[in-house]
């Protein structure tokens, strides 16, 4: 199975991206908000993170669909997204206009108004979504947590999922994790390692 493909952008079109790698060219699915990513980057070299599913019926033409995002944590959360009954890959990829932070959030907060503004995605859905998923949403949530640290030089992106992994593995809710790091984030402070903030959090709740 193809978890992973790197090469150089050659084309980039409404609802999928052209590699090249060497000789061959690779098309590959991708959800509108990862195409945006992905525009400026004609000619370039790119690491994408993939999966495959078969779109047809099996009494007709089967066709291999290869999917791409830019980070291990979208590819889960499409992977998520598509388990709930009525949705399927081909209705996700339509659906997922927005970054999976995003989205993560308005089924974290139950939000069914705003899932329903997503291509596809009705109010039935929407409940079908928040019902099956809302649980598992504080880590795809932290991703906007993460891009706030990155940006503002206190911590490394992969810094902040490695705390949140270590204070889930200490018998944390993902939730209450996710709390405790977006507390301290708030706070500006920089950290060099996961040591640094593990000790920062548990410091300020003492």
């Amino acid at each position: 199975m193809i978890t992973s493909i790197t090469g150089v952008i050659s084309a980039v079109g409404e609802e999928k991206v052209t590699l090249a790698i060497g000789p061959i060219h690779c098309e590959i699915m991708v959800p509108d908000f990862v195409r945006r990513k992905l525009q400026t980057s004609v000619n370039e070299s790119v690491s994408l993170y993939t999966l495959l599913y078969i779109e047809g019926n099996p009494q007709g033409r089967m066709n291999p669909k290869m999917v791409g995002f830019t980070s291990e944590a979208e590819r889960e959360f499409f992977e998520l997204f598509c388990s709930v009954g009525g949705v399927g890959p081909k209705k996700a990829l339509r659906a997922m206009v927005r970054p999976v932070k995003d989205i993560a959030t308005m089924i974290e907060q139950q939000d069914k108004k705003a899932l329903s503004t997503l291509p596809g995605i009705g109010a039935k859905t929407g409940e079908l979504i928040i019902a099956n998923l809302r649980t598992k949403m504080p880590k795809f949530a932290l991703l906007a947590t993460t891009e706030q640290a990155e940006q503002g030089g206190q911590v490394a992106g992969n810094i902040v999922e490695e705390t949140f992994q270590v204070l889930v593995s200490l018998g944390h809710s993902e939730l209450h994790a996710r709390q405790l790091i977006e507390n301290l984030v708030a706070n500006g402070e920089a950290f060099d390692d996961v040591e640094a903030m593990i000790q920062a959090i548990y410091y300020s709740n003492q």
